[in-house]
């Protein structure tokens, strides 16, 4: 079938505004600015970062990145506060050395994010080991390091660590991963602190694990810890995991326990959407310091996309349009592979083009797809846009988390290059790796060679 243009026609009803229109009047809580109808970041178009490595290309505002954080430690200035960054967010080495320099520790959940975060400048003393299965090797390296504590998050864990321990002859400091069993009231794969996900220890056993820790003289436990989930926007299931922990935290301080801290986790969420709401850090880290007023613990917080989420953005050009029937297609050079969240969870990024055009320029309804194999390689559904032409650019917004970190080389696509913005500058900080350097990495097998 001939493509043909649609009629484009401007839909007035509010829900069915384009994101360009919605982005005015608040592109800064993305990230970006509007000059002359033209997107930019910083001081630096992004049209010209895009001709100068090509797309697709994750670009990262650090003048966000570092707002955010020292917003948030503003907000818990009133009381003794460590905010350690969730690496897994973005693990760009550019990006952990500027929370690392800000004063910002850091949450990891492997062995490599360990390496990247030591290799960044993190303070070892100020990092947090999380996750529910970590290997042997990846147990000793963080002992070896000295870090400030490995969360475990199951009696067969604790046991493993002691191991580890005795066989370096050392004392392993751990914190208790608690599960809360709150709901969030998030997307199914971000309710992390309900009893029937795989993460924590459930309440009810929390003292009999704490006693077997006192019980092993390779050792101490400093802390207690949940996360319950993830794109929370208030304080509130915050407050609800700290009344949860209260008890337990009484009643080891009354079994003589020396602990250190409580970690009440992440989640903090970002506005995707033109329409979502924005955590109110001042009221959020007022809420927690009265909370905790009366707690002789240091309160340690690890956010990760609030820190990230909206500092980042995906450039990507149209390859062409297509009509089938009454359904249209916009087809771009991204694709899953390099932002997997719309495909996983059905997540919603605004997509505005870069020389945005008119207020009331016609829009068309258009699914926006990369052009991977897979009928679920796309960025929006039903989409309001400005029917765009091959070549033009788009801007993919909040994709400064889960966007490179996630991303694969599915359908032997490398890996988009990340660039860091800094006033009128930029860098590329990763370049995009060729496709023969991708096939040098394997070998054939003797009897084929």
């Amino acid at each position: 079938m001939t493509e043909v243009d649609p009629e484009p026609r401007t839909d007035t009803r509010p829900e069915l505004r384009p994101d360009h229109r919605l982005l005015r009047g608040q592109a800064e809580r993305f990230g970006v600015h509007i000059v002359d109808d033209q997107l930019k970041m910083e001081g630096v178009d992004l049209a010209a970062v895009a001709a100068a490595v090509d797309t697709p290309a994750f670009v990262y505002s650090s003048a966000a990145v570092t707002r955010r954080y020292e917003g948030l430690r503003a907000a818990l200035s009133g009381r003794r506060t460590k905010i350690c960054y969730a690496v897994k967010a973005n693990s760009n080495q550019t990006i952990l050395r500027l929370l690392a320099r800000a004063g910002a520790g850091a949450d990891i959940v492997s062995g490599g994010e360990l390496e990247r975060a030591l290799a960044a400048g993190f303070d070892p003393g100020s990092i947090v080991f999380s996750g529910v299965g970590k290997r042997d090797r990846e147990i000793d390296a963080a002992i070896a390091a000295r870090i400030r504590a490995i969360h475990v998050e199951s009696v067969e864990e604790v046991r493993r660590v002691a191991a580890r321990a005795r066989a370096q002859g050392a004392v392993a400091p751990i914190a208790l991963r608690l599960n809360p069993d709150i709901d969030p009231e998030t997307h199914p794969y971000l309710a992390t602190g309900l009893q029937e996900t795989k993460f924590g220890i459930a309440m009810a056993d929390a003292l009999e694990v704490a006693a077997l820790v006192a019980n092993s003289p390779s050792l101490r436990l400093c802390g207690i810890t949940c996360h319950i989930g993830s794109q929370i926007h208030d304080a509130t299931p915050f407050l609800a995991g700290l009344a949860r922990l209260r008890g337990i935290v009484d009643e080891l301080r009354v079994r003589r326990f020396d602990l250190e801290y409580l970690d009440l986790g992440g989640g903090l969420g970002v506005a995707y959407g033109l329409s979502d709401p924005s955590v109110d850090a001042p009221s959020f880290g007022e809420a927690l310091t009265a909370a905790t007023a009366d707690l002789d613990l240091e309160l340690v917080l690890e956010p990760g996309r609030y820190l990230v989420g909206n500092a980042g953005v995906l450039l990507t050009r149209v390859l062409t349009r297509k009509q089938s029937g009454d359904k249209r297609f916009v087809i771009v050079d991204a694709a899953m592979n390099d932002l997997i969240r719309p495909a996983l969870y059905q997540a919603y990024h605004a997509i505005v083009p870069v020389r945005l055009p008119a207020a009331d320029a016609p829009t068309v309804r258009a699914d926006i797809v990369g052009p991977i194999c897979e009928c679920g390689d796309f960025f929006a559904r039903d989409r309001p846009i400005v029917w765009p032409a091959a070549g033009e650019l788009l801007a993919i917004l909040s994709a400064g988390a889960y966007g490179s970190t996630m991303a694969s080389t599915y359908n032997t696509r490398p890996v988009a290059p990340e660039i860091v913005v800094r006033g009128d500058t930029f860098a590329l900080t990763r370049p995009r790796r060729s496709v023969a350097a991708m096939i040098a990495d394997e070998s054939y097998p003797p009897w084929l060679a």
